[in-house]
């Protein structure tokens, strides 16, 4: 296919692979700091255009009519991308800095067949319902309800999994029949931009889905200021979400957020304290930490604090930074240097807040020979109000707090701006069940049962966003309701 890397410093723009007047800029390798190729530098005109082009082609097109084309396309899209994985692969572990094992599950392989689902459910949706006969001051009416796509989206994505939340907004979309203009993160362009170079190849319409990569934000600014989109839909910073609120009021866009995480794991005194401890340890650290739904406050049992910090060192200790092309890696290196500094600044933050570093808490010497690499970090002794106890850090770094039981437990783990993971870890099931009820967040697991799954809606509550992807709620947050009288 030719993703690696010229065909990736193309915008994807009304059904055609084009440069853009802002030039290119580099795309570097978080694991070696060096530099290995470059990106288009898309400007606000060329979002400009990509929105005229989407408005186009949902207004003067059938594609929100024709599920049985849209499910065709999207099954295209998926085929042709599976002709190329291994190429894909490359182009993901060399600008994310995810791990091989990783690219064969959430960061690569699950988000593209998940495009299937979305052609299914597209097939399979019921976009009409008749709600019968109705009187009103003497007038019989047919009601009827439809589910029509919402318009024009602006699907704004971030660098830590970009190929899965991409294909959540883009696949939903598409599915729904909407028409797409992708902004992806600057740091991570190429996992955007060859999905326009693989749209080229497919049946979609020109200007049905668009791809504008940038090393500025000006064109998602763009996007979120236009009155002709739609949708937005954003994940990313719980700071970058209000700004994009208010952005967007103005036009009153329908408006999508999955924000930030300071997600807690409840260890009940019943648990198998030891699964509990080195489970915790292994996701904070998973992907360097770079993860939204992360638990990275471990809530332990005030009696078992001590035994709880022995074994999650044990377990941090075993847990060394590596290569992300070694299969065996699951701690890659942090994306850029300015995440590397905010990083270690927290952990700064932490000394001066009280807290102890009972592990960690350096930049790693790389085993690459550059890049930004971060040891996993324990800290104990924290006051749950500390900003290093209530800030999402994104890196692979893990606050342990004790609790006095476990209705304590729950008030710690809500006592939190954030609401968007967790986990419970016990034996007692009606004292598991009470932990579920009384935690305020959108996903959680049990004793490290998995809740991800292409049908499983996923968001978060308070500050961690607004609206809900993947699954059939993902998908009707594409839709617009609209109700019809006929006169009989």
């Amino acid at each position: 296919m030719g993703y690696f890397p010229d065909d990736t410093s193309a915008l994807f723009i009304d059904g055609e692979l084009r440069p853009t007047d802002g030039g290119t800029y580099p795309v570097v390798n978080p694991a070696t700091g060096e530099q290995i190729g470059h990106a288009a530098n898309g400007t606000p005109g060329d979002a400009d255009a990509a929105i005229a082009a989407a408005r186009r082609a949902y207004d003067t097109t059938d594609w929100t009519r024709d599920a049985a084309f849209r499910a065709h396309c999207l099954r295209q899209l998926h085929a042709r991308l599976t002709s190329d994985l291994e190429e894909i692969r490359a182009v993901t572990i060399a600008e994310v800095g995810t791990s091989h094992t990783m690219t064969t599950g959430p960061q690569m392989e699950d988000p593209i067949n998940g495009l299937l689902y979305w052609a299914d459910l597209a097939e399979k949706f019921d976009y009409s319902e008749n709600k019968g006969s109705h009187e009103l001051m003497g007038i019989t009416s047919r009601h009827e309800v439809r589910r029509e796509g919402a318009g024009v989206v602006a699907a704004i994505t971030p660098w830590n999994f970009p190929h899965q939340i991409n294909f959540a907004k883009i696949g939903a979309a598409l599915a729904a029949g909407c028409t797409v203009v992708l902004k992806p993160a600057p740091d991570t362009p190429w996992t955007g931009a060859l999905l326009g170079v693989a749209a080229a190849d497919t049946d979609l319409p020109a200007g049905v889905f668009n791809v504008v990569t940038s090393e500025s934000n000006d064109p998602g600014q763009r996007l979120v200021d236009s009155p002709d989109v739609d949708v937005v839909s954003f994940t990313g910073s719980s700071a970058t979400g209000r700004h994009i609120m208010a952005s967007a009021a103005p036009t009153l866009k329908k408006v999508f957020l999955e924000l930030g995480g300071k997600s807690a794991a409840i260890v009940l005194d019943d648990a198998d304290l030891a699964t509990a401890c080195m489970m915790t340890a292994i996701t904070c650290t998973l992907h360097a930490g770079q993860g939204c739904v992360f638990t990275t406050r471990l809530i332990v049992p005030r009696e078992q604090l001590g035994e709880a910090i022995e074994t999650t060192k044990g377990v941090m200790a075993g847990i060394v930074p590596g290569d992300p092309n070694d299969p065996g890696t699951m701690c890659g290196p942090i994306i850029s240097p300015r995440q590397l500094e905010r990083v270690s600044g927290y952990v700064e933050l932490a000394k001066k807040e009280g807290g102890t570093i009972e592990i960690g808490g350096e930049v790693f010497d790389s085993p690459t020979g550059g890049g930004n690499w971060y040891t996993p970090t324990l800290i104990s002794g924290l006051d749950p109000h500390s900003r290093v106890a209530q800030e999402e850090i994104f890196g692979p770094v893990l606050v342990i707090l004790p609790h006095d039981g476990d209705d304590d437990a729950v008030r710690l783990a809500n006592d939190n701006p954030y609401g968007l993971s967790g986990a419970v870890w016990g034996t007692d099931p009606d004292r598991i069940e009470r932990a579920v009820r009384g935690m305020r967040t959108g996903t959680l697991s049990v004793n490290g049962g998995q809740y991800f799954g292409q049908d499983m809606p996923f968001g978060g509550v308070k500050q961690s966003g607004i609206g809900r992807e993947m699954g059939e709620a993902g998908f009707e947050e594409f839709l617009e309701y609209k109700s019809i009288g006929y006169g009989v």
